[in-house]
């Protein structure tokens, strides 16, 4: 039979033993890697929550006063008792000196010391702020109470917390959420692909709606904040700001890595190591000072001296939360730069000439 007879009776050609098995998608992984995965997973996962567990649960199973600012005040030789007395727990306190009530309460109202023991004719009396923190203004109670040997000490709360948030609950619980806001800020100005002054631009217009949103919760609806509150809204923004370049910068530069390392840095370390809830001083050596550099500690800082203090200590935590916005900002042109460059000088793709048919 010739083969076009072969055609006409739909008799096709027998096939090659080789063309019988399925053939492997280019795109499908090998074997070998799924496995790699799998012990990715089965190895990161367990590294993570003793991550986790570390940064959030050692610092709290150690909070302790160390070198915690305190004032006393009063005559020279009964003070000097009172300094002595306190001295006697070594590294819980840093003792301040002043002559009289007055100069404890100004130092207290400009965030020098967190509190003050004054030797009065009838006793001593204990100057509190249980804006800067309820835990450590129930922490000195204890504390001078113990060293009058039980006796009633008189108290006063210079400066109070917000009288619907006495201890200061609502304040401590915003940090999380204003850290998630920034990762989600920069995530989100990633995987949208915005570049250059458009990513900033959806940054600083995302930051500060975040702001106001958040001082109309906090201020006006909780009551938890009090102080002028544009104010509070800038800190806020701010304070979302710095976390939101910082991540959207790093992504720039180490592509989506990046997110995932912001996320770590402000979430694992700067939340737990911000000392919201208690002091920076009632936290181990180093990790106080180093949640005050981190953006939840500085912006808790910057919350607190805003709204209670009168902007007392503010330049400092607003600095920290300026630098980390600025360096943010920063890599995020930089990586956009980079970007730029390398697909500029990619070499375009050959154009093949159509072939023409015999």
């Amino acid at each position: 039979m010739s083969a076009e007879s072969a055609t006409h009776t739909g008799t096709a050609p027998p096939h090659s033993p080789q063309s019988s098995q399925p053939s492997r998608s280019p795109q499908q992984p090998a074997p070998s890697s799924h496995g790699r995965h799998v012990v990715a997973v089965v190895v990161l996962v367990p590294v993570l929550v003793a991550l986790a567990l570390w940064a959030f649960a050692w610092p709290a199973a150690r909070t302790a006063p160390r070198d915690l600012p305190l004032g006393v005040a009063g005559p020279a030789t009964a003070a000097a008792q009172v300094e002595k007395q306190l001295t006697e727990h070594e590294g819980a306190f840093e003792i301040h000196r002043y002559a009289d009530e007055a100069a404890a309460r100004d130092a207290i109202e400009d965030r020098t010391v967190y509190g003050a023991v004054v030797v009065t004719e009838q006793g001593p009396k204990l100057l509190t702020a249980s804006a800067a923190s309820p835990f450590v203004a129930q922490l000195l109670q204890q504390s001078v109470t113990r060293q009058a040997g039980g006796a009633q000490v008189r108290t006063v709360d210079v400066v109070p917390a917000a009288e619907d948030d006495p201890r200061g609950s609502a304040l401590t619980s915003s940090v999380l959420p204003l850290t998630l806001a920034g990762i989600a800020a920069g995530a989100v100005v990633t995987l949208l692909g915005l570049r250059g002054r458009r990513a900033i631009t959806a940054l600083v217009g995302a930051s500060a709606l975040v702001g106001l949103v958040a001082a109309a919760l906090a201020g006006s609806w909780l009551g938890a904040l009090t102080g002028n509150w544009w104010a509070q809204a800038a800190a806020l923004g701010l304070a979302t700001l710095a976390v939101g370049a910082a991540v959207a910068g790093l992504a720039a530069l180490l592509g989506a890595p990046g997110i995932a390392l912001g996320g770590l840095v402000v979430m694992l370390l700067g939340n737990p190591f911000s000392g919201a809830a208690t002091a920076p001083e009632m936290l181990p050596d180093p990790v106080g000072t180093i949640g005050q550099w981190l953006p939840p500690g500085a912006g808790v800082s910057l919350l607190r001296s805003i709204s209670f203090f009168d902007g007392a200590a503010a330049s400092g935590p607003a600095l920290t939360l300026t630098w980390w916005a600025a360096l943010g900002v920063g890599a995020v042109l930089l990586g956009s730069a980079l970007k730029r460059r390398r697909e500029t000088n990619e070499p375009a793709p050959a154009v093949r000439e159509p072939t023409p048919a015999n």
